[in-house]
Parts: structure tokens; sequence; C-alpha cells
């Protein structure tokens, strides 16, 4: 996906200070034409993210944190696929949603049981669930938050990334800074033909329509990316029960195995402990 000209291979000459790192073009089918990231072959320190934002920035360059994760798997080996990626801006987030939401929430959480239940229960009232429809159609993307934001978007990311920097071990097994050539930090993951999702969505581009609609409504951004794992600073979080229900239905789309792999398995739950007033929302592809 080229959305710009690709400053990587002039790094050098940039004038970015830069500690030492590596050029990765590996893909899935072979080395790529050029350098989809740079990233460092040390942890970072918490200063780090907003001063390589600052300098990358004026090149075309946007931080993100990689992590090897448990498996200690860096970009080299994430399987990138460029070549099968489109531009985000030619996906809409609403019909995304709608599509995933019809392929996915029929089945898991449709008749209001949690993953791996029986169904044909009593519910609450003592009333049969046998039978019950499914959670009907897609109900569209949920409003934006009346809340005013806190802080700055870009600072809030820097926040998030300055929390996990001070212990990335503890975090996420260990985390490096990467700078990849994007325009906004919604389309990090398809300027690098990133594959974590691929058991749900082939072509992270669409993702990233989602991710675009998430930093307009609640001043998202993508602060780290793994093999199969995502986290997102939040700026301007849901505040009411009613805005963090309506977005769960956006993240149970967006990543089914965020609730469906997860205990208790329930999306009202999930609501309330993962969105609701969070400051940071965390995705993981099986």
């Amino acid at each position: 996906m080229a959305t710009l000209p690709n400053p990587l291979p002039s790094l050098a000459t940039s004038g970015l200070d830069l500690p030492p790192g590596s050029l990765v073009d590996a893909t899935l089918d072979g080395p790529w034409h050029e350098p989809l990231l740079w990233y460092a072959d040390g942890p970072p320190a918490p200063r780090d993210w907003p001063g390589l934002r600052a300098a990358g920035r004026r090149v075309g360059l946007l931080p993100v944190l990689v992590t090897g994760g448990r498996r200690d798997q860096w970009p080299e080996e994430w399987d990138l696929c460029p070549d099968g990626t489109s531009y985000p801006g030619d996906h809409d987030a609403d019909e995304v949603l709608a599509g995933y939401w019809t392929a996915y929430a029929a089945d898991e959480v449709g008749d209001g049981t949690a993953a791996g239940e029986e169904s044909g229960g009593s519910g609450e009232s003592g009333e049969s669930t046998e039978g019950a429809e499914g959670p009907g159609s897609w109900p569209g993307l949920a409003p934006v938050p009346a809340r005013e934001a806190a802080e700055d978007a870009d600072e809030a990311a820097a926040g998030l990334a300055g929390v996990i920097t001070a212990d990335a071990d503890e975090w996420l097994g260990g985390a490096r800074m990467a700078l990849v050539p994007a325009r906004r930090s919604a389309d990090i993951p398809a300027a690098i033909g990133w594959s974590g999702p691929v058991n749900h969505e082939n072509d992270v581009a669409r993702l990233c329509a989602v991710l675009r609609s998430w930093e307009d409504r609640y001043d998202a951004r993508v602060v780290v990316l793994g093999f199969d794992t995502m986290i997102v600073s939040v700026g301007r979080p849901p505040a009411t029960a009613e805005e963090a229900r309506a977005l769960a239905a956006e993240h149970y789309a967006f990543c089914p195995d965020n609730i469906d792999q997860s205990p208790p398995y329930d999306l009202d739950v999930y609501a309330e402990k993962a969105v609701l007033n969070q400051e940071a929302w965390s995705f993981w592809w099986d």
C-alpha cells in the first residue's frame, strides 16, 4: 500500500537521531521491494515516543511500539502481506462492521448465553430462551461520546507508550520503538501489510477503516502491534454504560476473540470492564 513515498531507505540522511535498529522488508512471499518499517534493536526509553513522533512526522514516519510477545516473534517473523493489502480510505467503517456482525454475532451473542454454554435454558425472568432470535440487524456505529477529551489524542498516546515502555517486559514480554511510513496512526497496520487478524480478515485495511473511525470519534491511536495483538490509546472513551455497550458491539465485530475466548464471554461485562472509561483498548486475534 503506497500512501506515501517510502522514506525508510533514506533514514541515514533524514536527520533523525535513531538508536541502532533494523529495516524490515521480510514478507510472507519473500523480500518486499522496499523496507516496510524500521525498529530498534533494544528496549525503548519512556521519552523515545514523543521524540520520534515529533522528528519522524516531518519525513512521513509515525511511531508504534512493536512486541515479540510470548513467542518472541519480531517483525521479520510476522508474515507481513503488503501485496494483499488495499487502501483504508476505500472502505466504509459502518459497512465493514455490519458485515462482521452479520457473520459472527448471531452465533456467538445472539441468544444471550456465554460462549460455550448451552442455550435453551431460562433467563432471569424464568422464561425459556429456547429458540431465542439472534442479535438482530447491525445497530450502526456508536455515537461520539458526550464527554470532551481530557487531553490531546497524541499526548494520550505518548502517555500510554510511556507507561508501557517503563515496564515493557511486564506488559508485553518486551517492546521496541518502530517507525512506519503512514499519514495517520490508523493506517499503520495497512502500511506494513500486518497480518495479525488474518483468521478474521485477510485485508487489514478494512480494519484500518474502523480504526480511522475510532480516531475520529474516540481520539484513538495505534500504540502497540505484536504478531497478532494490538493496543490503542483512547483520548475520549465512553463515559456511560449506554455509550460503552454501543461501542462494545463494534469491538465484537472488529475482534470477536476478545469476547469469544475471554471469560466471562459476555458482551455486557466486556462493555463494563474493557470499554467504559478505559483509556486503552487491547485486541487479540486467534
